[in-house]
């Protein structure tokens, strides 16, 4: 067992150095980073290029004031993550460590651990009101894990700032289950030492118990807003739905299921089970419409759309629906006008008087299928022909080449040529996956989560359009 120990210490050491080596490098602006883990390299390059972010810097940031003001959801996960953080605590201390709990900014709550331990910790910036996002003091483990899906393990020196590298931390935020934006994160740090192997799969597990009282809020939520729905409908002479704050669809009439391309009167009240609308420019509005309402619980507006129905588009009502103060969803009424009146650029959608760009597919027995862009997630180069990776499985292209269709989607802004066989929408990329060698490899979001390889010549391209 000693010589077990003893090889596995050697091994630390040598992959330590070996990282160091590689920080050294990409602090230079050399590229290679081998030996560095994917997650982490991806964040040395938001970190030097996006950030621009010094890696010599000695002192964290404050936080900014404009992070202060909590939601009642966030005072759910603070309360869960605390008991958690409290049980962890006496553990955490023996070791050297302490433990954490930060806001969706990245900005230190409230930590725990021994006296000696907290006074080190405080004297690295590890204690309230002290800023650790990524854009304040790049790669670390809270930070990372605020843009990261999963639970995130930062050892030493894969962080970005030099003067950290005493220190081996590993994080988990909570994410709200509607939008999908980080409510907060529980951080565990040790000084001079490693993070136990089962840090990750404890830190994941506190995230979940955390995050099952925010699907519980949410369903309720749902079952709000079904309520505001049947009383509304039964006065309404419009196409009539309910959609959360994301844009994702409660209940819709039989006419607004049509429009939305969503099952007509079937409720949806857990977040993760709604239905997705067909239609790109109403979600994109109905966040705008969240955006605006949680400033103003007064507002009301509307702007146009195009739908599939018609050639010219159609205006659509958005009206807030509040539970106890807080902003649950909407109820969007199509032919309707009242409000403020937004425009689609405003709202991040489509441009009026711009159609949305269609892509044409066969299907056998000489049936065309016409499928939005937002609908195609990679468009692939097989001879002269084109085959299309859609939310309904493949087709191909009714185009003649891989060309063709790049200089038919330009004006889109979300499509990218990132291999001479493969041309892919980045809005429905999921996952970047960085190998061995630099190589990156794209993961969409459709059904069978196709891996699309970026060519060496089209990774710069893809980093800056992906801002990794």
């Amino acid at each position: 067992m000693p010589d077990e120990n003893r090889l596995q210490r050697i091994s630390r050491e040598s992959n330590k150095a070996e990282v160091h080596g590689a920080w050294e490098r990409f602090v230079r602006g050399e590229d290679d980073v081998h030996g560095v883990r994917p997650e982490v390299a991806i964040s040395w390059q938001r970190s030097r290029d996006q950030y621009h972010i010094d890696p010599f810097l000695t002192e964290v940031p404050g936080a900014p004031d404009s992070q202060a003001g909590y939601s009642l959801d966030q005072d759910v996960v603070f309360a869960e993550l605390g008991f958690c953080a409290a049980a962890m605590a006496n553990g955490v201390a023996d070791a050297g460590g302490v433990v954490t709990i930060a806001d969706a900014g990245g900005r230190i709550l409230t930590s725990w651990g021994d006296r000696y331990t907290r006074s080190v910790a405080n004297a690295g910036g590890l204690a309230p009101w002290f800023s650790w996002s990524e854009s304040a003091v790049g790669t670390n483990s809270m930070g990372t894990a605020l843009v990261a899906c999963r639970a995130v393990m930062i050892r030493q020196t894969e962080h970005w700032a030099q003067a950290f590298h005493d220190w081996s931390c590993a994080a988990v935020a909570v994410r709200d289950v509607v939008s999908k934006e980080p409510v907060a994160v529980l951080n565990i740090s040790v000084w001079r030492s490693e993070l136990p192997s089962t840090t990750r799969q404890w830190l994941e597990r506190a995230g979940v118990r955390a995050q099952s009282s925010l699907r519980w809020r949410a369903h309720d939520s749902g079952a709000e807003l079904l309520a505001v729905y049947t009383h509304a409908r039964g006065r309404s002479r419009q196409p009539l739905a309910a959609v959360d704050t994301a844009g994702a669809v409660v209940i819709a009439d039989e006419r607004a299921s049509v429009i939305l391309g969503v099952p007509s009167n079937t409720p949806a009240l857990d977040a993760v089970g709604r239905w997705i609308p067909q239609l790109p420019a109403l979600i994109h509005a109905a966040r705008f419409a969240t955006t605006r309402a949680r400033t103003d619980n007064g507002w009301t507006g509307s702007t146009q759309i195009f739908t599939q129905l018609a050639d010219e588009p159609s205006s659509v009502e958005f009206r807030p629906v509040f539970c106890r103060g807080e902003l649950i969803g909407h109820l969007i009424s199509f032919g309707a006008v009242a409000g403020e009146q937004f425009p689609q650029a405003e709202a991040g959608g489509v441009l009026l008087g711009q159609p949305p760009r269609r892509i044409v597919a066969l299907r056998a027995e000489n049936r065309m299928v016409m499928l939005q862009a937002s609908e195609v997630t990679v468009a692939e180069a097989d001879g002269s022909g084109v085959w299309l990776h859609t939310d309904n499985g493949r087709l191909q292209a009714a185009v003649s080449g891989l060309d063709k269709l790049e200089a038919d989607l330009a004006g889109t802004g979300s499509f990218l040529r990132v291999h001479r066989q493969y041309l892919v929408n980045l809005s429905r990329v999921r996952e970047v996956e960085r190998r061995e060698k630099g190589e990156l490899v794209l993961v969409m979001d459709d059904p069978t989560n196709t891996m699309v390889p970026v060519s060496r010549r089209n990774v710069r391209p893809v980093r800056d359009a992906l801002s990794i």
